[in-house]
């Protein structure tokens, strides 16, 4: 496993990767709105990573090193559509192992899948994730997962907000989550950088204890 200095370099390094990409912006002045109609300072989107041959393959060898250490028998790669499937497909290529997506609902039409690739129940998986926010959609795909038989051996992603409610929903799944880089990282890389100021980091970490409510 882990070392806490490894995690604690790893997220540094990733966060770096993601800023540079622009792949996170922050705005603690004028809030972004998501699609869940929360309020945000921060909005990330790391499919623009992709764009980045050296983040790319950084971010892909990251993930295929911990996948190893964390889940040394893994048999499947299992990528959360959208933004989970180009990131998943490159892990399994690294790693060699199948690649399988899971759709947020099944297709409307031919064999109308909710789950794309070969189904092999009983075969171990490793659910692949962008990112995390409440863990809902990523939840959502490994119990279609685990419903035909799979065994989710636990879900990875390159980056998560660390919301308590997200902490809960893994907790009550019983599914663990690994991860390249968190908020803190992502505070702490910019505060470094003078792209916030001390006022505006106060007020971004007190926008992650309550999300749903912060104006």
């Amino acid at each position: 496993m882990y070392s806490d200095e490894k995690k604690h370099e790893l997220g540094k390094k990733v966060a770096s990767l993601l800023l540079d990409a622009e792949a996170v912006k922050i705005n603690a002045d004028e809030a972004f709105s998501w699609s869940s109609g929360w309020k945000s300072p921060i909005y990330c989107d790391n499919r623009i990573t992709l764009s980045f041959p050296d983040t790319r393959i950084y971010i892909k060898e990251a993930l295929s090193s911990m996948i190893n250490t964390y889940y040394p028998k893994v048999e499947a790669i299992a990528g959360v559509a959208t933004a989970g499937i180009p990131q998943g497909a490159l892990v399994a290529d690294k790693l060699g192992l199948p690649f399988i997506y899971v759709r947020s609902s099944p297709k409307g039409h031919g064999m109308e899948n909710l789950i794309e690739g070969k189904i092999s129940p009983g075969q171990k998986v490793v659910v692949l994730e962008d990112l995390v926010s409440t863990g809902g959609s990523s939840l959502k795909a490994a119990t279609a997962l685990q419903s035909e038989g799979f065994e989710v051996l636990g879900m990875a992603s390159i980056f998560t907000y660390g919301f308590p409610i997200a902490d809960d929903n893994f907790r009550k799944a019983g599914i663990d989550l690994i991860y390249l880089s968190n908020y803190d990282h992502i505070l702490g890389e910019a505060l470094g950088r003078d792209y916030i100021n001390t006022s505006q980091m106060e007020r971004l970490q007190s926008w992650r204890l309550s999300p749903e409510t912060w104006k």
